[in-house]
């Protein structure tokens, strides 16, 4: 653990679930707060800092994916949501709506344990301080990326939502704007210690985040890549 206790928050209407994830992530040393629906959920969010969600998606009333959404209009908090469905279809909504992982139920604490400790190392790992930097707008090409909405704002002014994982990669190229970033180095910005050195998802994750850009794969004007060395972001970056 690190020498901050870090501050948890599950939000989730069964109780007995609530109970035994408080009970067992208090032993493993972190500090947990619970809600049995949102405005339980919001009521906690401003009575503490909390460092990371873990949001069930079925829930009555207002759902897991709405709060979900709620939450990454305002902030860029780590989320990790639980389910009892585990379609790749569902998972794909999730992570679209911004969650940074996603759980289906039921799980072994311990697999929930390994899944939050990663969530939180990946956001100790940005190169940059969310809470710090909210409400900042980067422009590059025409473009604007809002960092609290983490919209994208298209030329003709549309917002493209991103999803965790599309966020992070973005902040990384604007960060390093003009540097060329190979693989490792992308995955250790945007997973930390949990990147796999043989792992090519980061081509797949690039052209994804190219499509929401429309960037022509064929011949990219803003990612472009280096050959046997990585990618870049082409374009000026100005910050506001």
């Amino acid at each position: 653990m690190e020498d901050k206790q870090e501050h948890l928050l599950v939000v989730d209407d069964d109780r007995d679930i609530r109970e035994l994830l408080a009970d067992y992530l208090e032993r493993q040393g972190y500090r947990v707060s619970t809600a049995a629906n949102g405005s339980e959920m919001r009521r906690a969010l401003d009575a503490a800092p909390i460092d990371l969600v873990i949001l069930d998606v079925m829930m009555p009333g207002e759902d897991g994916l709405t709060l979900c959404r709620e939450l990454r209009a305002h902030s860029s908090l780590p989320i990790i949501m639980l389910t009892a469905r585990g379609e790749p279809v569902d998972r794909i909504v999730g992570l679209e709506m911004g969650a940074d992982d996603y759980l289906a139920k039921p799980f072994e604490p311990r697999e929930l344990l390994a899944r939050i400790r990663s969530v939180l190392r990946r956001a100790r790992a940005q190169p940059f301080n969310h809470r710090e930097e909210e409400g900042r707008l980067f422009h590059f090409a025409d473009w604007t990326l809002e960092v609290e909405t983490r919209q994208l704002i298209a030329p003709d002014g549309v917002a493209v939502a991103l999803s965790g994982s599309e966020y992070r990669l973005l902040r990384t190229f604007i960060d390093h704007a003009g540097r060329v970033l190979n693989r490792d180095q992308l995955l250790n910005f945007t997973r930390g210690r949990d990147a796999d050195p043989f792992d090519r998802s980061i081509d797949l994750a690039v052209s994804r985040l190219r499509q929401k850009l429309r960037d022509d794969a064929r011949e990219p004007k803003l990612l472009k890549t280096v050959r046997n060395e990585g990618y870049v972001l082409a374009v000026p970056v100005r910050k506001e």
